[in-house]
């Protein structure tokens, strides 16, 4: 047990030493100080039932899916399917067809851009995002809109990186065919209030597609409540694997799509006259999947699902506002993003100090914090800074990790001035 793992607060729901028992990463030095891990919004660390999960799937049920009638395919197709479903329950979708497997929310966001996007926008259509974008919801628009003669318009953000909701109300129009928003900003700590954002799209006839990147493992996320076309994720940060993300779509709008990719599983027959497409969600998943990083990916799920977000959201919020207050009384430091409704990450700037710098000094500390300007350039560009130092928090960490940062800051201040 490292001594990052003695407390939390006397004010959380959560265990949080039992927590921690469960990741393996957490319990070890770094420079030869115990591990502060404050880059969650990078990625998370990774339960042992997720790792126990990749590797019974290499060691006994390694075989391709779909296609094999031995038992080791037939054992892979049903843990793979089952983590399917998984995600299914996770968002709350009406069926396990609307559950698309991809590499990341990158790929099924352009996914969406290519397969939606060329199919639906024409010269003059309007795709509307925020200023608070990740990269990975600005340059797939700015493809399509290249390709298809769509014009992207960006509704702006205030002083506090909330969107300006009266300048997004007059941005929205019947022109507009696509609404893509972040739910919450992983540069900001911004949440969006998605359900006003989706009711008022809907008002114009236009597709909505939320990125949920950052929100899938801070706050439970109902697709059927809240009504998006299209809903992505990313596996890594929800306390799975890397190189596993998912794409929720609509069933009936996943049905009029054409494919994204073609190949193996994704056709029910091929000719060399014409192919016909495989059913939903087979349909959008040409070749060989990630069946490994997919298990694992349900593995991490099941395991947040126990736990549960009321004890995971509680126990954020109290280490946000202990992180907040902490950090904004180190001498010389901003925080950059004050958000009226916010999530565990707190971005900031010290004096004239670079953040790469600041960074590297905290590491050697044992702390793990991002620097950087996180693939959200435009939100630096916004606040007139080049980059910003980022913790960023998740349901093991502690008030202990956050005094490590602050302890850390201050030999910032003594190296740097």
């Amino acid at each position: 047990m490292t001594p990052h793992a003695a407390s939390a607060s006397p004010a959380s729901p959560l265990d949080v030493v039992a927590v921690r028992d469960q990741f393996p990463a957490l319990h070890q030095l770094v420079h030869g100080k115990p591990l502060a891990y404050l880059d969650n919004a990078a990625t998370t660390q990774k339960p042992q039932v997720v790792l126990d999960a990749l590797r019974n799937y290499y060691e006994r049920d390694n075989a391709n899916v779909h296609r094999g009638v031995h038992a080791l395919s037939e054992r892979a197709t049903a843990s793979y399917e089952s983590a399917r479903r998984s995600v299914q329950r996770f968002l709350n979708a009406r069926s396990e067809r609307e559950i698309i497997f991809t590499r990341n929310a990158t790929e099924s966001i352009n996914l969406v851009a290519r397969a939606w996007g060329d199919w639906q926008l024409r010269p003059g259509d309007e795709v509307l995002i925020t200023a608070m974008e990740h990269h990975s919801n600005i340059v797939p628009w700015q493809m399509a809109c290249a390709r298809t003669g769509a014009i992207l318009k960006v509704a702006p953000i205030d002083d506090r990186g909330d969107v300006i909701l009266e300048e997004f109300a007059t941005l929205l129009t019947p022109r507009t065919k696509m609404l893509a928003v972040v739910h919450l900003s992983n540069a900001l700590g911004t949440i969006n209030p998605i359900e006003d954002m989706i009711a008022a799209a809907r008002r114009v006839g236009a597709t909505v597609l939320i990125d949920g990147s950052q929100a899938a493992y801070h706050m439970a996320v109902d697709v059927q409540a809240l009504d998006p076309d299209f809903y992505v994720l990313t596996g890594h940060k929800v306390y799975g694997p890397t190189g596993i993300g998912v794409l929720y779509g609509r069933e009936s709008l996943l049905q009029a799509c054409p494919p994204f990719l073609g190949g193996g599983d994704m056709i029910s027959s091929v000719t060399f006259e014409k192919s016909e497409w495989n059913e939903l969600p087979y349909k959008f998943e040409a070749g060989t999947p990630n069946i490994a990083d997919a298990i694992g990916l349900g593995a991490a799920i099941e395991f947040v699902r126990g736990i549960g977000f009321d004890a995971i959201g509680a126990h954020e919020s109290m280490l946000l506002a202990y992180a907040t207050a902490r950090l904004s009384s180190v001498p010389g430091l901003t925080i950059i993003g004050t958000a009226r409704r916010k999530a565990s990450v707190v971005s900031f700037v010290m004096d004239d100090l670079h953040p790469h710098d600041i960074g590297t000094i905290v590491d050697r500390e044992g702390v793990a914090i991002r620097t950087g300007h996180h693939c959200a350039q435009p939100v630096m560009d916004r606040f007139g800074i080049p980059a910003t130092a980022r913790a960023s928090l998740a349901m093991y960490n502690t008030t202990d990790d956050i005094d490590a940062l602050v302890v850390a800051l201050d030999r910032v201040r003594q190296l740097l001035g």
